[in-house]
C-alpha cells in the first residue's frame, strides 16, 4: 500500500526527472569565462630547426551545445587570438602576433569572427563523437571534422585542417627555408554554463 508521503515523493521525483531532462534537451550556452581554443601551428622547411612551433590561444566568445539535437555553435573573436609561444621572447611573440592578425594572414580587420556550426555527430565510443561541421575562417566556409570527448558537461576536442583551404598563405622566411606548415591543429575546451 502506497502512503500519501510515498506518493508525494514519487510525484516530486518524477517531476524533477522530467524537468531535468527537459532542461538537458534544451540548447545550453557555453560558459565563455571557462572555454577556450588553442591553435597549434608547426614549422617546416630545410632550416626549420631555427624556427619554432607556435601556440595561439583565445577564449570562446559565444555559442551553444544542444546535446539531444547533436548541434554545436561556436564563435571566436579573431582579434583576441594571442601568441603564447613559451620558447619565444616577448619581442618575437609580438612580431608573430602582428603578422598573424595582419592582412597577410588572418586579416582580422576584415574577418572579425571565426565560426563553427555542426552538421552532424556520430558516436565514436563512450562519451566520444565525431562531429562534422562547417568552419568559417578568413571569409571562407569549409567542412571540417572534430573528434570530441565529453565528461559531465565538459567537452574537449581536436580538429586538423589546411590553412590554404581557407585562402591563407603559410608564412615563409629565408626564402621558404623556414615556413609554417599548411596543416594546423585546433584543440578546444568547452564548459557549459550552469
Amino acid at each position: 500500500m502506497i502512503t500519501n508521503a510515498v506518493a508525494k515523493w514519487i510525484l516530486v521525483a518524477v517531476a524533477a526527472a522530467a524537468s531535468g531532462s527537459a532542461v538537458y534537451a534544451q540548447p545550453r550556452q557555453i560558459d565563455t569565462a571557462h572555454s577556450s581554443m588553442t591553435v597549434h601551428v608547426y614549422k617546416a622547411g630545410m632550416l626549420s630547426a631555427f624556427g619554432h612551433d607556435h601556440e595561439i590561444a583565445a577564449r570562446i566568445a559565444g555559442g551553444s551545445v544542444d546535446v539531444r539535437g547533436r548541434k554545436v555553435e561556436l564563435t571566436v573573436n579573431a582579434g583576441t587570438l594571442r601568441v603564447e609561444d613559451p620558447k619565444a621572447s616577448e619581442k618575437d611573440r609580438a612580431e608573430i602576433q602582428s603578422t598573424m592578425l595582419g592582412s597577410e594572414v588572418l586579416d582580422t580587420a576584415t574577418y572579425k569572427d571565426i565560426r563553427f556550426h555542426s552538421t552532424s555527430a556520430e558516436a565514436a565510443g563512450p562519451g566520444a563523437w565525431k562531429v562534422s561541421g562547417e568552419l568559417n575562417l578568413h571569409g571562407q566556409t569549409k567542412p571540417v571534422l572534430i573528434e570530441v570527448k565529453e565528461n559531465i558537461g565538459h567537452y574537449t576536442g581536436t580538429c586538423r585542417f589546411n590553412i590554404t583551404d581557407f585562402g591563407i598563405k603559410p608564412v615563409k622566411v629565408a626564402g621558404g627555408a623556414v615556413r609554417v606548415k599548411d596543416e594546423v591543429q585546433i584543440d578546444f575546451d568547452l564548459q557549459l554554463a550552469q
